[in-house]
Formats: structure tokens, C-alpha cells, sequence
């Protein structure tokens, strides 16, 4: 795993974090109970704080990062999808940010929110909770509720999955 302290920031795990091999986390990251980082994902606390909850998955590819003013703050349950960027933002829980899309600085998703593949939630954007935001600058999509229990198993299954990653991963050269 590359796990890094930068300076005096270090990363903080919870029980049974996975972190993939080919992850990297730096600096002022919290993780926490559950919690699994994919392929080439990178999380860099180096200029102000990353907080991920419970059982939240980080897909391959994405890049989560922060500033000095904006936090980054991942609620319990969430998952975020293959090359994700978020920067800055605050997510709830229980959210499906899917792969692709981007979520800036001082954003907000809401509880049970969507931000849907490749969708750009512009600075200081607010997706209320259990709504969908679609497209580049993103939109609300009208009259659409999302379910409860929407990323319940998407979150099990990469659970599981890092169960079994941590016991059966090896290089094989």
C-alpha cells in the first residue's frame, strides 16, 4: 500500500480498511471502518483534510483531493464511481457519485444523491437530497426521487470484494 504522511499530516484508518496496492493516500486522509480504495485511485490530504465514513467505496482512477478552505468530507455507505473527481465537496451519505463525473469545490450532495456519469456539479453547487444531478454543468433532473437503498448493493458487493482481495491478491511477476 502507499500510505504516506506528509509533514505532520497523517492518514487515519478505521478497522478494515482496503487499500489497493496500486492506491495511494497522503497526508490528512481519514478513512473510515470499511472503507476500500481501488486501483490507481489517489487521495491527497496535503493542503487541508479528506474525511471518508464507514463502508464507502473509492473506485479505480479517482482523485480525491481538497484546499485549504474546502474540505473534503465523503459520507458512510457512498459509492464513488471509476474515475471520479472530487475537490473540495461535502457528500452525504448513501450516494452514487458515478464514474466520470466531477463534483468542485464547495459543492454539496445531499443524502441519497445521484451525481450521474459525467456530470460536472460546478462550484458551490447543491444537490438536494435524494434528487439527480445529470450533465455538464449539471442539472437537477425534474421529478425524479431516488430510491432508498439505491447503492446498498453496490456497497455490500465492494465490501466483500475487499474481503476477498485481502486474502487472495498476490503479484504474480
Amino acid at each position: 500500500m502507499a500510505i504516506y504522511a506528509l509533514g505532520d499530516r497523517e492518514p487515519t484508518l478505521g478497522a478494515d480498511v482496503y487499500i489497493h496496492p496500486e492506491a495511494v493516500v497522503i497526508g490528512d486522509v481519514t478513512l473510515g471502518d470499511g472503507v476500500s480504495v481501488w486501483p490507481s485511485a489517489v487521495l491527497r490530504g496535503d493542503s487541508g483534510s479528506i474525511t471518508i465514513g464507514a463502508r464507502t467505496n473509492i473506485q479505480d482512477g479517482t482523485i480525491i483531493h481538497c484546499t485549504p478552505i474546502d474540505a473534503t468530507v465523503i459520507g458512510s455507505g457512498c459509492v464513488v464511481g471509476h474515475n471520479a473527481h472530487i475537490e473540495g465537496a461535502t457528500i452525504g451519505d448513501d450516494c452514487l457519485i458515478a464514474s466520470g463525473s466531477v463534483v468542485l469545490n464547495g459543492s454539496t450532495i445531499g443524502d441519497r444523491a445521484i451525481v450521474g456519469a459525467g456530470a460536472v456539479i460546478p462550484y458551490k453547487f447543491a444537490v438536494p437530497p435524494a434528487r439527480m444531478a445529470l450533465g455538464v454543468p449539471a442539472r437537477i433532473r425534474e421529478g425524479f426521487e431516488v430510491p432508498e437503498g439505491h447503492v446498498d448493493l453496490n456497497v455490500e458487493m465492494y465490501y466483500q470484494n475487499a474481503q476477498y482481495y485481502r486474502e487472495s491478491l498476490r503479484r504474480v511477476e
